[in-house]
């Protein structure tokens, strides 16, 4: 029997009743993260869809390997990291699948978050793809600078130097913003 994970959560993400029950400690963590990677991801992605699919695909692989993810000093890391290379291999494949086919489609413009400034999240959504990956973990995640450069799978001296040029580009961009 399958049943849904309740709460603000809705029908998302099934979880069949023996894999929870063979998990404990899963439900209560997935409940308390869930919402807040989907919106991550869909910040980075710019698409609501994709940023369930890749919160969903990155979920079910913790649940997985749930023995040793929930053993971990920060499984929300290892989360966010899977939900990251998921991401990335999702838009590679949708790269090369629109060159090959010989059509681009149109950059996709997700829309602001309902508390933040349309001009703040306009910049960010303008700054290279890596830039605002770690925009997004460091600011809306709430990671640490060393959890955002485990997330992305770099040093993090090198999730400080693309945040503090991020900021910079940011800064730049928004130099008469009043908001």
């Amino acid at each position: 029997m399958v049943t849904s994970v309740g709460g603000s959560l809705g029908d998302v993400a099934p979880l069949a009743e023996w894999a929870v029950a063979a998990a404990p400690g899963f439900e209560d963590w997935y409940r308390a993260r869930y919402d807040k990677l989907v919106r991550s991801v869909r910040l980075m992605a710019g698409d609501p869809v994709t940023a369930e699919d890749v919160a969903s695909e990155a979920f079910s692989r913790a649940l997985a390997r749930w023995d040793r993810v929930g053993a971990m000093s920060s499984p929300d890391g290892w989360v966010y990291r899977v939900a990251v290379n998921v991401l990335r291999r999702r838009q590679r494949r949708a790269t090369l699948e629109r060159a090959v086919l010989g059509r681009w489609a149109p950059a996709r413009d997700a829309p602001p978050p309902d508390d933040h400034s349309s001009d703040v999240w306009r910049a960010v959504r303008s700054l290279p793809a890596r830039s605002r990956e770690a925009v997004v973990l460091r600011y809306v995640s709430d990671l640490t600078e060393s959890a955002v450069a485990a997330a992305m799978g770099i040093s993090e001296g090198a999730a400080s130097s693309l945040l503090s040029d991020a900021r910079r580009a940011l800064a730049r961009q928004l130099k008469g913003f009043d908001g």
